[in-house]
């Protein structure tokens, strides 16, 4: 079977580089798709309480067979459950919809600008359940460097991992930086490439583009291959997603071959500067507050 890279993490524990990820996959589809991904090797399954999913990715965890402390389970709180209180229990929602004790690694959804004291508050809660071992890690996801800057300044665990929106169309070289700088792993999502993002004129999809296409030809593998070993090589972690098994076994699939600095910096010159997801500066909880159910 293919062995993942691992990363270790800046408190010691190590988490497979490449994760299976479950964003947009509906609930009556995840079993399957979690299953299938466990099936090919994935031993790091992405989900989080927005996406409404965690029930069953705690169900394909149970149903595989796979022993519990052999996958690196990550979620996700949403802004509607920050403040101290509201996301201890938020913890409780998840571990109990996963069916497990121990989150491997349990990180704040977004930062909330216009109620940055709440993020603080629910970070600090994160800290708290780190050192009650509830969980393993604590990290963040769409944190920009000044929302970093900010937590840091208030807090004393540093995020083992930032989970944001990169690939070779938008990079977020700044993010990476920031992220390098302080000892914290990147965390990929959308990861080869907001497909559904560049509908407009003069951008395609990444998996079209030529220049990763002439690389995948090189190679013998498919663009998507190439991306997710871009991300890999540069240190990254990468959260494909698909319920195809034939695309989620070609994305687990990228560990034997290597691409030369030349095609890296080449994938890097794909950047536009544009991202698909929302902005995180307008990250509000009027506009993205939703109620995350119990569990």
């Amino acid at each position: 079977m293919t062995t993942i890279p691992t990363l270790t993490l800046n408190n010691a524990v190590t988490m497979p580089a490449l994760g299976f990820g479950v964003f947009q996959t509906p609930p009556d589809e995840t079993v399957a798709a979690v299953r299938s991904a466990l099936e090919v090797g994935y031993r790091h399954i992405d989900t989080a309480a927005a996406y409404g999913n965690e029930r069953e990715v705690g169900r394909a965890l149970a149903e595989s067979g796979v022993p519990r402390e052999d996958v690196f389970v990550e979620t996700k709180v949403w802004i509607t459950d920050y403040g101290y209180d509201s996301t201890l229990h938020a913890f409780d929602k998840s571990a109990g919809k996963l069916g497990v004790d121990v989150i491997d690694l349990l990180i704040l959804h977004q930062a909330l600008p216009s109620r940055f004291d709440l993020t603080i508050d629910a970070y600090r809660a994160l800290e708290r359940l780190l050192a009650d071992g509830r969980v393993r890690a604590i990290g963040v996801s769409n944190f920009m460097p000044d929302h970093l800057a900010d937590l840091l300044a208030a807090s004393t665990v540093v995020p083992a991992v930032n989970q944001v929106e990169v690939h070779p169309y938008f990079r977020q070289s700044e993010v990476l930086a920031a992220d390098a700088e302080h000892g914290i792993v990147s965390q990929a999502w959308s990861p080869i490439g907001g497909i559904t993002f560049y509908r407009e004129a003069g951008h395609t999809s990444t998996l079209q583009d030529p220049t990763i296409g002439a690389i995948a030809a090189a190679h013998d593998r498919t663009p998507a291959q190439v991306m997710l070993r871009w991300h890999l090589q540069q240190g990254r972690s990468a959260i494909p997603k698909s319920v195809t098994p034939a695309r989620i076994a070609e994305n687990f699939a990228v560990t034997d071959f290597e691409l030369t600095s030349d095609q890296l910096a080449a994938i890097d010159a794909l950047d536009t500067g544009r991202r698909g997801g929302p902005d995180p500066s307008v990250i509000t909880l009027e506009a993205f507050g939703r109620e995350i159910p119990e569990a």
